[in-house]
């Protein structure tokens, strides 16, 4: 998953930058951090370039409703063909028991999806339920969550090998956004219960933090980001001879006025 991630981010990398290459993508279970808002974007992102530059069938799970598309997804829209964007189902489970059901479901897909993306998973992990309410029923909930994932994941792998071997393997990618007392939504070094239970499962962290500190544009509109990939998925390509492939593991993300994004590698 986080190569398609990193396809985002070169889409939009600012003129001059120095360039990189993609994720291998045994890389493909990600778990993104911080404000829900911007995750949400990323994710629709990550989306419409899996669906129309990779050829993925994507299933996207939020519990609201997405009425609009952002600024400069909706800029680049033109040049994108409607076709492919009909390969992004968009479904809208309300708890996290009808969240379970429909990813259980998949097993019994007849035309499987190579990537599968779950917004928001706190709001599913706040539902209140006979057995989901607490700290502890929503780190059992979001065990329960990845664990089901984790294996959806790797049976529409081996379906998709058999079928359509180009589209494998099936990524997952998955948005949080903590909001443990004391804890900055984000911050890699939190302690985060439900965070630690969730990295079990997800070989990559995408981490996003403002950068508050930064200086604002003259009409004082600049929101500046942080990107930072972490976890055993990026050590591992770092670790396994891969150095030398420019693996990025962090980027500078400019959120224009317009809503349109610029990225730029630290």
């Amino acid at each position: 998953m986080a190569d398609i991630l990193t396809l985002v981010f070169k889409s939009f990398i600012t003129r001059g930058s120095k360039q990189f290459n993609v994720l291998l993508p045994s890389t493909y279970s990600t778990l993104v951090i911080g404000d829900k808002n911007i995750s949400r974007s990323l994710l629709l992102f990550a989306a419409v370039k899996a669906a129309s530059e990779m050829g993925m069938k994507v299933l996207f799970l939020t519990q609201t409703q997405i009425k609009s598309l952002p600024a400069s997804l909706q800029h680049c829209m033109s040049s994108l063909s409607p076709d492919n964007l009909k390969n992004i189902k968009f479904v809208y489970p309300r708890t996290v028991e009808e969240l379970l059901q429909e990813v259980a479901s998949l097993h019994e897909s007849t035309a499987p999806p190579s990537l599968v993306i779950v917004d928001g998973l706190e709001g599913y992990l706040a539902c209140p339920g006979r057995s989901h309410g607490g700290q502890l029923g929503q780190q059992s909930s979001a065990a329960h969550v990845s664990a089901l994932l984790y294996d959806t994941a790797a049976f529409l792998t081996q379906t998709l090998e058999k079928r359509v071997s180009s589209l494998a393997p099936c990524r997952v990618i998955v948005s949080f956004q903590s909001d443990w007392e004391g804890h900055a939504a984000g911050d890699p070094s939190g302690v985060d219960p439900v965070l630690q239970v969730l990295d079990r499962y997800f070989q990559v962290r995408c981490t996003l933090d403002q950068d508050r500190g930064s200086k604002p544009t003259a009409d004082g509109s600049q929101d500046l980001w942080r990107v930072y990939l972490s976890g055993s998925g990026i050590t591992n390509a770092t670790t396994g001879g891969c150095e030398d492939l420019g693996v990025a593991r962090e980027w500078r993300m400019n959120v224009q006025p317009n809503g349109s994004l610029e990225f730029s590698l630290v």
